[in-house]
């Protein structure tokens, strides 16, 4: 783990306080109220999203790969007495069985895994059939000039943005990875650079295979 993860761990949620309070912790509190039965968060960072879960959850786990960010992932687990089993993990090797989930929660995580497809493979092969992605996600802007700028920036935004790709065709990449997307709300980030704001918030479920006759 490099210096600077250890520094990005530490400023990550004085960063974001102004993000969540004017937007981001609402899309977030109405994208978990989704959240049932057996659920998996990739990508748990400080434990955001943990205020948000409701009853409907049965049992919450929870993975984060990088060790800064884990650490105070347990401690904000702790505080709220959240009962959720933390796992380090990357998106793109979890340690689960098939078929383990009724529901993934990915949010601002799949623009910063080193492969997407992989993890989305992933998250696809531990949903149950009919299981849900939840998520809100940085996105390639569809806007021609912001994303030609999303594009000039990006070299400055993966080393200052901790790995964050934000200019990612993610919602095509849900789909190709066999989903059915359900609902894709375009959004934008306050208190950002402009070419980090666009968001994608919303659903998709994992389609139910059915066995070719014999």
């Amino acid at each position: 783990m490099s210096v600077w993860g250890w520094i990005f761990a530490g400023m990550y949620d004085r960063m974001g306080r102004k993000m969540e309070g004017d937007g981001l912790g609402a899309l977030r509190a109405g994208l978990i109220a989704e959240a049932e039965g057996d659920v998996l968060e990739i990508g748990g960072g400080t434990g955001a999203n943990l205020p948000y879960y409701g009853d409907r959850v049965r049992s919450l786990t929870i993975t984060e790969p990088e060790k800064p960010m884990a650490r105070r992932l347990e401690r904000k687990a702790a505080e709220l007495g959240a009962g959720a089993t933390l796992l380090r993990a990357p998106a793109e090797d979890l340690p689960f069985e098939d078929d383990s989930f009724d529901v993934v929660v990915s949010t601002l995580v799949l623009c910063t895994v080193d492969d997407q497809p992989r993890a989305l493979r992933e998250i696809r092969r531990v949903l149950r059939p009919g299981g849900r992605l939840l998520f809100i996600e940085h996105v390639r802007s569809e806007e021609p000039g912001l994303a030609r700028l999303q594009d000039r920036m990006m070299p400055v935004n993966l080393r200052i943005g901790h790995g964050c790709t934000c200019n990612r065709r993610t919602l095509d990449g849900i789909r190709a990875a066999g989903f059915g997307v359900t609902r894709a709300d375009h959004d934008a980030l306050k208190h950002v650079p402009r070419f980090v704001s666009p968001l994608i918030v919303g659903s998709a479920e994992r389609a139910v295979e059915v066995a070719s006759a014999v």
